[in-house]
């Protein structure tokens, strides 16, 4: 081989192991990139089947579970919940239930100086103007369990949240109403077999509602109030 052939098949050699290099970061990002698909496939297969859930709060558990875990979501650290069955209810302007109650009102709150407050959830990495999760007995049932978290938060966390609750369910449903002379309110709706989650932007204000409800807990919760009413307003 003359010099000038050793010469051109190392120019050559040279070329291809850039080229080489640069092929095996692409394989591994493509191949990142069909697992993370898989996995978004694999948790929206999972979410048909089971209640949503509030980061790591689901739907459907019951008072209990609820009280007894670590979670909470809220700020400042040192939140707790607060439910209508506690007495610190009536310095956060709730109403005083006992536990024999059909239905129960929880938030998360704090103490400070001056006494029991309000804490605010956080939502999408930002403190919620307002929150509330909502209990009620199911029919044959002793346990209060979770049918509604609800939050009002401001319009930029909203939109967020849209795109990220879409990149984790899939597209949502839009459904626009009517809202009087003030406009229209869009509402985005993620549904499975068991739950649903809707997200709707206020007109005026243009804050989000963002409420967690289990299927079918308005026909429950309507059943509930009528117990209540004939048992008597001792019952809560």
């Amino acid at each position: 081989m003359t010099l000038k052939r050793i010469a051109c098949a190392l120019a050559l050699l040279g070329a291809m192991f850039p080229l080489a290099a640069q092929a095996q970061p692409a394989a591994r990002e493509g191949a990142a990139s069909a697992a993370s698909k898989g996995a978004s496939a694999d948790a929206r297969k999972r979410s048909q089947d089971a209640p949503f859930a509030f980061r790591g709060i689901a739907l459907g558990i019951t008072l209990d579970e609820f009280r007894s875990g670590s979670t909470v979501r809220a700020t400042p650290l040192g939140s707790v919940p607060v439910c209508e069955t506690d007495v610190q209810a009536g310095a956060l302007g709730m109403r005083l239930k006992s536990h024999e109650s059909l239905t129960v009102a929880c938030r998360w709150a704090h103490r400070g100086d001056e006494g029991w407050a309000v804490s605010q959830a956080v939502v999408d990495g930002a403190p919620a103007q307002e929150h509330v999760l909502r209990f009620a007995r199911v029919e044959g049932q002793s346990a209060l369990r979770l049918y509604e978290i609800s939050f009002v938060i401001d319009e930029v966390t909203a939109e967020d949240l849209r795109d990220a609750l879409a990149d984790r369910y899939g597209a949502p449903r839009l459904v626009t109403q009517k809202a009087s002379s003030s406009g229209a309110m869009p509402m985005y709706v993620w549904e499975n077999a068991v739950s649903s989650i809707t997200l709707c932007f206020l007109p005026g204000t243009r804050n989000g509602t963002l409420t967690y409800l289990l299927k079918g807990s308005d026909a429950w919760v309507k059943s509930v109030v009528r117990q209540w009413e004939a048992c008597g307003a001792d019952a809560g």
